[in-house]
């Protein structure tokens, strides 16, 4: 497997740990973000401090012209992406279906699921010429259990499940592999911003009785990305502490 690994919503939370975990392990990083490119460029300083090789690259995912120039711009920097980790998402916490505007619901959807079909695309052409790659996307438990008040979100994320095990057949007599991983409850931002009351009330559902830490799912995530996994396709990997049994 190639070298070279692109991040999207690399800047914070599960992106930041996933980055930093395939950087630990060899990977040149090219870090995707739209907003926060502080923080991203001062992730990528920290890895070459490291003597690790990281860039930060700036694409809104949902813009496939965004996206093309952020893969030709990476190539450029250290070759042809090989490793895609599809992470970048949006969510709309407490929202109640008859609420959520459909603004909020298409950028929901062309963020989750557009953005994912955009990094696809600009990434296949190299991996269908090598006959080889490894796509990893980041689906959500909501996503194959189903979440009140969080209809949109778990709507793209069950999206992704679809996205991830049609596609996984389609290309894997071209050496391609697609997997996702489908966290649980995370202690994040965005989960954190649902309050401390409904954090607890979350760990307390999860069976190991607390809630996960991005460098958990970051681990998932670079198992799924090489070569320990190689056999494996059309996976939906779960990392929930149990949350769904």
């Amino acid at each position: 497997m190639g070298n070279v690994a692109l991040v999207t919503g690399g800047s914070r939370g599960i992106g930041l740990a996933i980055v930093r975990k395939l950087a630990e392990r060899g990977y040149d990083v090219a870090i995707n973000y739209r907003v926060s490119r502080e923080a991203a460029e001062q992730a990528a300083a920290e890895l070459r401090e490291q003597g690790r090789r990281a860039a930060a690259f700036c694409a809104d995912v949902a813009d496939s012209a965004q996206v093309a120039e952020m893969f030709r711009a990476a190539a450029e920097t250290f070759g042809p992406v090989e490793v895609l980790v599809n992470n970048a998402g949006v969510a709309l916490p407490g929202a109640v279906f008859q609420d959520v505007d459909d603004g909020a619901w298409d950028r929901a959807f062309a963020v989750n699921v557009g953005g994912m079909r955009n990094t696809i695309r600009a990434a296949l052409p190299h991996m269908l010429h090598e006959k080889r790659g490894s796509i990893v996307n980041v689906s959500s438990i909501w996503g194959l259990r189903g979440a009140s008040c969080e209809v949109a979100y778990a709507c793209t994320k069950a999206a992704v499940v679809g996205l991830t095990r049609s596609l996984a057949l389609e290309l894997a007599p071209s050496g391609i592999r697609v997997n996702a991983v489908a966290p649980g409850c995370i202690e994040t931002d965005m989960v954190r911003s649902l309050g401390q009351e409904t954090m607890d009330a979350l760990a307390q559902e999860t069976p190991m009785g607390r809630l996960g830490r991005p460098e958990e799912i970051a681990a998932a995530a670079a198992f799924l990305a090489g070569e320990d996994a190689s056999f494996i396709t059309g996976q939906i990997l779960t990392a929930d502490g149990g949350f769904i049994g």
